[in-house]
């Protein structure tokens, strides 16, 4: 079943976290298994080369297998470590998230794809996300659970989407979670209720074009779909209306990319979304407790039509 999230502060900043946690946990009865959030900030401090990336080097249940999971885990952090320093990436800081996931900011004016590649080729590592605004956390666990434990709470920035999972066709751990990063292409994540007919014969069209994929999900091929069509000039409003006809399946996503936000819904509209707008802030979530949870007082909520894409700029 499910369920996805999006907020988007129009001209100014705001605690998404906050907001977002209060969103997923009001969802948590569409999926308990885990929770995702790709969340919109400042966070490379106005520099053009740093960015900030999310990882991960281990699942949280491997902890409990004993005492050696605990050195390769920090056997892998040190890999990731020096591997930066091999490619010049400067490190400015790195932050512990949890005992196998961190946020790690650094400096690098070399090939980011590249370098991804190089750090992901490391027995163990999974890199969630790669941004200049975007950061993507996902785990095991409610919103308040994740939340929690990632210091979510607190969290400022201008948007962001997430994600409750019920598992149903894969296992229950972090890679099957959403969100999904566009690998590896900057600020570009995708949240979705619903499932894609076409997925493979999509997916191997956008491997024969270069991309590689971190999942068998399909909510990673709309992302990598989407940034590849930008990536060649269309703009995002563009890339989800040709979507609803390239995409084969039944369908509601949510996307984000650096400075906006979009929703498109399949031509059939079976996958539930729920939309409240005013001048500067929008909300949209699969259920409308979930946008209530944020406005407890009396608002006017619509329910978006058949074939529909709306996008919105921070």
């Amino acid at each position: 079943m499910c369920g996805i999230a999006g907020l988007i502060h129009r001209g100014n900043t705001a605690n998404i976290g906050s907001e977002l946690l209060s969103m997923l946990q009001s969802l948590k009865h569409r999926g308990p298994d885990s929770t995702g959030l790709a969340m919109y900030g400042s966070v490379s401090d106005g520099s053009e080369n740093e960015y900030v990336m999310r990882y991960k080097v281990a699942e949280g249940a491997d902890l409990a297998t004993g005492f050696k999971i605990h050195d390769e885990i920090a056997d892998r952090f040190n890999l990731v470590r020096n591997r930066l320093a091999e490619y010049d990436a400067v490190v400015v800081s790195v932050d512990d998230a949890t005992p196998y996931a961190r946020r790690c900011r650094f400096r690098y004016s070399g090939d980011l794809k590249r370098l991804a590649d190089y750090l992901e080729d490391i027995e163990g590592v999974e890199i969630l996300s790669i941004g200049k605004a975007l950061e993507l956390i996902k785990d095991l666990g409610d919103a308040i659970t994740v939340g929690d434990q990632y210091r979510l709470n607190h969290f400022e920035g201008t948007h962001a989407i997430g994600h409750t999972r019920m598992a149903t066709e894969s296992d229950v751990d972090i890679r099957s979670a959403h969100p999904y990063w566009a690998y590896p292409f900057l600020d570009v994540a995708v949240v979705h209720n619903g499932q894609l007919t076409n997925y493979w014969n999509s997916r191997r069209a956008l491997e024969r074009r270069g991309h590689r994929f971190m999942s068998n999900c399909d909510s990673e091929l709309i992302a990598v779909y989407l940034a590849d069509a930008m990536n060649r000039g269309d703009d995002l409003e563009e890339s989800m209306n040709r979507s609803l006809s390239e995409l084969d399946g039944v369908f509601t996503y949510v996307v984000a990319t650096d400075d906006k936000l979009g929703m498109a819904k399949d031509y059939m509209a079976a996958k539930p979304m729920v939309l409240y707008e005013s001048d500067d802030f929008v909300a949209l979530a699969s259920e409308e407790v979930a946008i209530r949870s944020v406005f407890p007082h009396e608002i006017e909520t619509i329910d978006p039509y058949e074939g529909e894409v709306r996008v919105w700029q921070s």
